[in-house]
């Protein structure tokens, strides 16, 4: 009997993962009816990934916590037993921003960190957080505060939140933090190996991405590393050079320098929270997709991901995307032996955004007729 595994990402502001996943199967089941077709939401780490862990058998726990600009957001993680999964994006991200406006300089982590502790007061011990998206540059100040850490200024006076801030910085006290977090292990979805700091760091790659300007990442940097002189003073260990350390704003520092994080790409962390490996046993073909398949795609994205697990297992994949703009040799080369995109079905963007699920059916049954039958 012919197996499928169908592994997507979400189409970015159109369908999500699992949206894409149920779409595909309903065309390979319309030509192959006796099939198996078992689907397996993915993310890479970015926004989605509480979505697929919840698609996998994850309860969603809801939580309040502070946006990038401190109002509150309704956001949640993911829980399964000890485990909680927890996504910066929904929370510290871009995508909270009240209105969309850009705050360089005052932005925080802050609201990650509260959903880490929600989850570990309500008894996790396994913390997998994904740090993609994040709407700020605090070297995870924010988030480390929620923890428990207090970072004074000279009047002994908490900082205030976003980098801007940590200039001011003169002790760090981690009492607080340490005790919070005893007996909880951190593993960090992160896919960049930027440090802290300097020209590959987090204020200079990724900070006009923030709307920082070319002075506000000056300062910025500046003040980054002096929260790293700090941290060091405090630990007695300087880890701003940290491969990762500079991801999320900072954050991947805080994570790595305070709580003693794994970092890890995240594709790979997701396919095991969704037990994609225990699913590829039997497949005879995985398909996997994204909204684009682009250069960003052979980077730490989930249909790479996807491909590289399947290939070592001898499973072939094809993709589905919105878009392509790869030539089919860099496809070929990543692991994917075919691309259907529905602009090759439907040349008007605007109908392939408002009638994806039916073009996505449609390439499932020229998926299932071209490599199935």
């Amino acid at each position: 009997m012919t197996s499928v595994l169908i592994a997507s990402d979400k189409f970015k502001g159109t369908l999500t993962a699992a949206q894409v996943c149920a779409a595909v199967r309903v065309g390979l089941l319309r030509r192959l009816p006796d099939a198996v077709v078992v689907s397996v939401p993915v993310a890479d780490g970015g926004d989605g990934t509480i979505a697929a862990a919840v698609a996998a058998g994850y309860t969603e726990v809801p939580v309040v916590a502070a946006g990038p600009t401190g109002e509150p957001v309704h956001t949640a993680y993911a829980r399964n037993g000890d485990t909680a999964v927890v996504e910066l994006a929904d929370v510290s991200g871009l995508v909270r921003l009240p209105g969309g406006v850009l705050h360089p300089g005052t932005a925080t982590s802050r609201g990650t960190g509260e959903v880490i502790a929600a989850a570990v007061d309500a008894g996790c011990t396994q913390i997998v957080l994904g740090i993609g998206g994040s709407a700020s540059t605090d070297g995870g100040a924010g988030m480390i505060q929620a923890l428990g850490a207090r970072l004074l200024d000279a009047d002994g006076a908490d900082l205030g939140a976003g980098g801007a801030h940590l200039a001011s910085l003169v002790t760090v006290e981690l009492g607080g933090l340490r005790e919070r977090m005893r007996g909880v292990s951190l593993t960090v979805a992160c896919d960049v190996d930027n440090p802290l700091t300097g020209p590959r760091g987090a204020a200079a790659v990724y900070g006009p991405q923030k709307g920082a300007t070319d002075r506000d990442v000056a300062v910025l940097d500046v003040a980054l590393a002096h929260l790293a002189d700090r941290v060091a003073e405090a630990t007695g260990e300087d880890k701003r050079d940290s491969p990762g350390a500079g991801a999320a704003g900072g954050v991947g520092f805080a994570a790595v320098a305070l709580l003693d994080a794994h970092l890890r790409p995240g594709i790979d962390l997701v396919l095991e929270l969704v037990g994609f490996h225990q699913h590829l046993g039997g497949a005879d073909l995985v398909i996997t997709g994204e909204g684009s398949l682009d250069e960003q795609t052979l980077h730490g994205k989930a249909p790479a991901g996807v491909a590289d697990a399947a290939r070592a297992a001898g499973v072939p994949v094809v993709a589905v995307c919105g878009r392509i703009t790869l030539p089919s040799a860099q496809t070929r080369s990543a692991g994917i032996e075919a691309v259907y995109a529905l602009t090759d079905i439907e040349p008007d963007v605007e109908k392939c955004m408002t009638q994806g699920e039916d073009l996505l059916a449609r390439l499932g049954e020229t998926i299932a007729a071209g490599h199935l039958e």
